[in-house]
């Protein structure tokens, strides 16, 4: 008896070796992601894109695949929201001065204001005012939604006032209901907009799963590619995002412009890369320095 159960013992510690020689060899071949990679890579697709448009088509995919092979999940990811930038419906259709119907009037729905640069003594300039009418007209069309303001300390001469802030008091001050008034202000660009915001809604207004984006006409686009964007970058699996933008309502603007290029800076900010997405905003980026189109 004693010799047998040695011998079952001896068994026993063979077989839990080999099956941690197995697990051993699995791990070591698994492949850990190169974030220095992942990083240059994905500046390249956003830049690419950016100067040269659909010119890039071929290197874009090339990107594309390559991000995959070095990080499935991260490729995915940059494949939804190439898609959705490349699309002709990017901010589409443009609906102006209000919200449009047939909208969830539940809380379930968002209404995202974006902000604009303060005067010097932190009042709004025309251009939020006007962003804040169309605003208000759509929080009366939807009574039951939130409403959040977005947009840091603009204010030359006042450390005090912050878009968000001055945003948020004017339209209290227009009969909107303090509760269903959601301030963001810690941002300085429309990348941190839609990632301070995500932070706030998804942390603290669970029943919140739909956006409705509330800017300057020439800015819808931009803003509703960074708030489809910034799900995507922080669901756990591709597809499981928790927010989703519906619907927009602009004020029609008499000038300004965003370039594909300032978008493609805004999206390296999402990724992460805060100083290429700045020498991007402030010219200083040299496209050059990339492999030329072929």
């Amino acid at each position: 008896m004693k010799q047998q159960t040695m011998s079952r013992i001896i068994c026993a510690i063979l077989t839990l070796s080999l099956l941690a020689s197995f697990a051993g060899c699995g791990r070591h071949e698994a492949k850990t992601p190169d974030p220095t990679f992942i990083r240059k890579t994905i500046e390249e697709l956003a830049v690419d894109y950016g100067a040269y448009g659909a010119e890039a088509k071929d290197r874009t995919d090339a990107l594309l695949e390559a991000l995959y092979e070095a990080d499935p999940v991260t490729g995915a990811r940059w494949q939804s929201i190439m898609q959705i930038w490349m699309s002709e419906d990017l901010g589409q259709p443009l609906n102006y001065d209000v919200l449009p119907d047939g909208l969830p009037d539940t809380d379930e729905l968002c209404i995202v204001v974006l902000g604009f640069q303060l005067n010097p003594d932190g009042s709004m300039r025309e251009e939020l005012v006007q962003r804040m009418t169309v605003a208000l007209a759509s929080a009366n069309k939807y009574p039951h939604a939130y409403i959040v303001c977005t947009g840091g300390g603009t204010a030359a001469e006042n450390e005090s006032a912050t878009e968000a802030g001055e945003m948020a008091k004017w339209l209290i001050a227009h009969g909107i209901e303090k509760s269903r008034v959601i301030v963001e202000d810690n941002s300085i660009t429309t990348a941190q907009n839609a990632i301070f915001t995500y932070d706030i809604l998804t942390s603290l207004y669970p029943s919140i799963k739909k956006l409705a984006i509330v800017s300057s006409d020439y800015h819808i686009a931009t803003s509703d590619l960074l708030f489809r964007a910034e799900p995507i970058l922080r669901a756990n699996v591709p597809g499981n995002e928790k927010l989703e933008v519906i619907s927009n309502a602009a004020w029609k603007a008499p000038s300004g412009s965003l370039s594909t290029m300032f978008q493609a800076g805004a999206l390296i900010e999402l990724s992460g890369d805060v100083k290429t997405a700045f020498d991007i905003y402030y010219d200083n980026y040299d496209i050059h320095e990339l492999p030329p189109l072929k």
